[in-house]
C-alpha cells in the first residue's frame, strides 16, 4: 500500500477507535445505572407515563443509532482521511519529482517550497542546497576532466611528433630527439602523478596520525633548498610546534607543493620566502609567503583551480603542471582546513593552510598566551 493510502487507513481507524471509546464511555457511565427491570414511578410523571425505561429498551433505541454514528464516521474518516493525506504529503510528490529529475541529469532544477518553515520545508531547502553543490561539483569534475584531456594530450603529441620526425629522417642525430622525448614524458609523469595524488586527497583514504606541520615544514625547505639556491632565492622558517593530526604523506605534500610554488613563482633574483607555523585558539596555521610581480585579488581567488596558472607571476623557467594549489586546497579539504590566498601589498602572495588543533597544541597555545 502507499503511504497515503497508509496514512489514510490510519486516520479513519483512530477516527473509529475514538468513536468505539465515546460510546463505551455512554455505557460505562450511563447505560450501566439504569435498571434491567421495569420500575413503577409517580403517576403524575407525564414523560414517563408512570414506568421507568429499561436497560433493554434503551439499547434498543441507543444500538441502531451507535451504529450508524460509527458508519458516518468510518467515511468520513476515510474520506477526510484521503484528502488530509494528499495535502500532507504534496511536498513529497515535488521531491520525488525533483529527485527523478536528477536521477536523469537535470541538476538545475530546484524545489523551491513554498510556505512556513516545517520538516518538509527544512528536507526540501537542504535538498536544494545539496542539488546546487552536487551541480557544482559536477561542473568542476567535467572542467577538470576537459583540462587534464588537454594537459596529457599535449606531451602525447609533442612525443608523436617528434617520433614521427625521427622516423622520417633516419640520419637525423638522436641524442637530441631522446632528450627532448625525456624531457616531455618525465612532465607527462608528474603531471599523471599530480593527477592520482589529486584523486586520493578526494577520496580521503588515508588514516589520521599526530603531525607537527612545524618538522614538515622544516624538511620541504631543507629538500627545495637546492632549487632556491639555483634561483637566487632565500628562505626564512619561523614558528612554533603545531601538532595536528592527518596523513604525514599528504601534509608532506601539501607543504613542499607552497614551498614550491613560492620559489618557482618569484623575482627573478634576490626573492625571497618566508615559511611560518603557529598555533590559534583552536586550529594550527602554516603560512608561505614569497616576493614578486602583484597580484589581484581576482587572480588569486583562482589559482587554487585545477590547471589555474598566474599569467602575472615570473615564472623561473621551472614549468609546472597546474596542480600544485589545486593539491594544496585538497589536501587542506580533506583534512577539514581551509586555504587562504591573499596578495601582498609589495608583491608576491601570502598563502595561509589553517588545520583543526588537537588537544596538545591547544595545550601548548595556553602555555605561550600565559
Amino acid at each position: 500500500m502507499s503511504v497515503r493510502v497508509r496514512l489514510t487507513l490510519s486516520y479513519a481507524g483512530f477516527l473509529m477507535f475514538a468513536g468505539v471509546l465515546l460510546l463505551a464511555a455512554v455505557w460505562w457511565f450511563l447505560l450501566r445505572y439504569v435498571p434491567n427491570r421495569a420500575m413503577l414511578i409517580n403517576p403524575d410523571d407525564r414523560p414517563t407515563n408512570g414506568v421507568f425505561p429499561i436497560r433493554s429498551a434503551l439499547l434498543g433505541v441507543f444500538a441502531p443509532r451507535a451504529a450508524a454514528v460509527l458508519a458516518f464516521l468510518l467515511v468520513f474518516g476515510l474520506l477526510g482521511g484521503w484528502i488530509l493525506a494528499g495535502r500532507m504529503l504534496a511536498p513529497l510528490t515535488r521531491i520525488t519529482d525533483a529527485t527523478r529529475m536528477a536521477t536523469h541529469g537535470s541538476l538545475s532544477h530546484r524545489i523551491r517550497l513554498p510556505g512556513r518553515k516545517d520538516e518538509f520545508r527544512e528536507l526540501a531547502d537542504s535538498f536544494d542546497v545539496m542539488l546546487a553543490r552536487l551541480e557544482a561539483h559536477v561542473a568542476e569534475q567535467r572542467r577538470f576532466a576537459a583540462n587534464a584531456s588537454h594537459e596529457l594530450r599535449t606531451p602525447l603529441a609533442v612525443s608523436k611528433t617528434l617520433l614521427e620526425l625521427a622516423r622520417a629522417d633516419p640520419d637525423h642525430d638522436t641524442r637530441e630527439t631522446i632528450d627532448r622525448l625525456h624531457t616531455v614524458n618525465t612532465r607527462a609523469i608528474a603531471l599523471t602523478e599530480a593527477l592520482l595524488l589529486l584523486s586520493r586527497a578526494n577520496q580521503r583514504s588515508f588514516a589520521a596520525e599526530p603531525v607537527d606541520l612545524s618538522l614538515l615544514a622544516e624538511e620541504a625547505t631543507e629538500t627545495l633548498l637546492p632549487l632556491a639556491e639555483k634561483h637566487g632565492i632565500t628562505i626564512e622558517t619561523d614558528g612554533e610546534l603545531t601538532p595536528t593530526s592527518g596523513s604525514p604523506t599528504l601534509l608532506l605534500q601539501l607543504t613542499t607543493n607552497l614551498v614550491h610554488n613560492a620559489i618557482v613563482h618569484n623575482l627573478p633574483d634576490e626573492g625571497s620566502v618566508w615559511v611560518n607555523t603557529g598555533v590559534r585558539r583552536n586550529s594550527v596555521v602554516l603560512t608561505v609567503e614569497n616576493t614578486g610581480e602583484n597580484i589581484s585579488p581576482q587572480l588569486a581567488s583562482t589559482l587554487t583551480e585545477p590547471f589555474q596558472r598566474g599569467s602575472d607571476r615570473v615564472h623561473t623557467g621551472h614549468a609546472g603542471v597546474g596542480l600544485g594549489l589545486a593539491i594544496v586546497s585538497t589536501i587542506a579539504q580533506a583534512h577539514n582546513g581551509t586555504l587562504t590566498l591573499t596578495p601582498r601589498a609589495s608583491g608576491g602572495l601570502r598563502i595561509t593552510v589553517e588545520l583543526p588543533a588537537t588537544s596538545r597544541a591547544l595545550a601548548a597555545g595556553e602555555d605561550t598566551e600565559h
